[in-house]
């Protein structure tokens, strides 16, 4: 009997273990493994440069497991995959689900077309730990706040699966009419391929070295600990997740197991969980608001007097705002691709508080410079800090930067090392260079508007403004 053929659509799960896409079709038979960049109907939503970086090397990671047998391609999909099951008579075609709006839109109409043309079609979740309908009230409706989501909804509901094993030798097929990894153009700037590259190895055996290092150093320091920027107690996993070489599955019973077997502390564990959580809320969010990405949740903030200021715009980008801690917290994001969630909630309230610019402006930067830029998690983070989002921050919750940086990073050691211009400047004054005596600054070799620059806002003449720029919402 002739052995049976099914192409496995690898998209947002780049790895061979916890798959069960993959190990269905590997389950029909030999299989053709295909990934297709789609630029076209991703629209304004297709993936910034940082994110295309990643993709490059997750790919060619990829390949190298799969022994070079890695099929890619670049156009519509629909086409690309009925040509390719045609060529190979594929009977099969099975693929994890996405949750972003234009996927879903597309994924649907591609799934039609291919069981109209007679092939068997087999979708998978292997991306979430819960998918966003199975998780809702009592009344069948959509949670729209965090907690309930998670401590009612998600720990009531069954269980994450545990993982899968990667498929038992599977014959992986070769197709004559696939491209070269180059002829697919993902690579930014070689400068800036450099510096992402010192900073990140992409791939399923990199992620596994991530996730078993944060167990081994992180965890157990978690709870406290992931506030400070300049210590390494944060998981760091967020790209490798969003782009699947590591399913959350993996990561919710690693840590599990981990805890077990250490006796951590329970805290510790169920604080690093609920993060696990709010990335299945953001999904949610999405799910149920395919707006999310550019619309208010909250429609008052439609008529939000925001400002446009795009040279206040190119110094927060830039981490030249004359306030250090949003200034390393930028240059972070620039130098290395990513930037420590605390950061991420000061730098966006910054913007959007202090300088009245829209939360869209920062949404789109961190689309584009963030390796881990993932449209539920970036849409729903930025909805969060603007006030806007569903179970948002309260928008008259303005974060101070220099009292933060006083708490949070307390021997300066994260503002030393990405504004290096202020690193002799004595820790009183390192927040706040502006209310250092003329003496204390020449000292350090600092010119104010010239070696460092002043700060482009007033802290609190602007949280005073952007009071009354919310009053005027009611």
């Amino acid at each position: 009997m002739p052995q049976s053929t099914a192409i496995h659509w690898f998209r947002q799960d780049l790895r061979l273990a916890d798959n069960p896409a993959l190990r269905a079709a590997s389950q029909r038979g030999a299989v053709l493994p295909a990934y297709i960049l789609d630029d076209s109907n991703a629209g304004t939503q297709a993936m910034g440069a940082a994110s295309r970086w990643w993709l490059y090397n997750s790919l060619r990671s990829l390949n190298e497991s799969l022994g070079g047998k890695l099929l890619l391609y670049a156009g519509e999909p629909q086409d690309i995959l009925l040509r390719l099951a045609k060529r190979h008579r594929a009977s099969a075609i099975t693929w994890n689900r996405c949750y972003e709006p234009w996927r879903t839109k597309r994924d649907a109409q591609i799934k039609r077309h291919l069981k109209q043309s007679g092939l068997v079609v087999e979708t998978c979740n292997g991306s979430l730990l819960w998918e966003p309908w199975q998780v809702a009230k009592a009344d069948g409706t959509a949670y729209k706040v965090f907690t309930p989501f998670y401590r009612k909804g998600c720990l009531n509901a069954e269980l994450p699966r545990k993982p899968l094993s990667k498929p038992r030798a599977p014959s992986w097929l070769e197709d004559e009419r696939a491209q070269p990894l180059e002829a697919l153009n993902l690579l930014p700037s070689a400068l800036w391929h450099e510096s992402l590259a010192s900073h990140w190895q992409a791939g399923e055996a990199a992620a596994h070295r991530r996730l078993k290092s944060f167990l081994k150093t992180g965890l157990r320091h978690y709870k406290g600990g992931r506030d400070f920027p300049a210590k390494l107690y944060t998981s760091r996993l967020s790209p490798y997740l969003h782009f699947g070489e590591l399913s959350p599955h993996q990561v919710w019973h690693s840590v599990c197991a981990a805890t077990a077997a250490t006796a951590a502390t329970d805290q510790h564990t169920d604080t690093f969980l609920s993060q696990l959580g709010w990335r299945e809320f953001s999904y949610s969010l999405l799910y149920y608001n395919p707006d999310l990405p550019h619309k208010n949740l909250q429609e008052k903030f439609d008529k939000f007097p925001w400002r446009e200021d795009e040279a206040a715009l190119l110094a927060w980008q830039k981490g030249q705002t004359g306030v250090p801690l949003i200034d390393a917290g930028m240059r972070e994001l620039w130098q290395t691709g990513f930037m420590h969630n605390r950061l991420r909630m000061l730098v966006g309230s910054f913007l959007v508080k202090n300088l009245l610019l829209d939360w869209r402006c920062g949404e789109r930067w961190f689309w584009d410079t963030l390796v881990d830029a993932d449209l539920a998690n970036n849409a729903a983070g930025w909805q969060w800090v603007a006030g806007s989002g569903a179970d948002a921050a309260p928008y008259f919750r303005i974060f101070n930067p220099v009292t933060q940086g006083q708490r949070f990073d307390p021997q300066g050691a994260y503002i030393r090392h990405y504004v290096p211009e202020l690193a002799s400047l004595p820790l009183p004054y390192l927040y706040a260079p502006w209310q250092a005596p003329a003496k204390v600054l020449e000292q350090a070799d600092i010119v104010l508007g010239t070696t460092y620059p002043h700060p482009i806002t007033d802290l609190k003449t602007s949280r005073q403004t952007a009071l009354e720029a919310y009053k005027s919402l009611a």
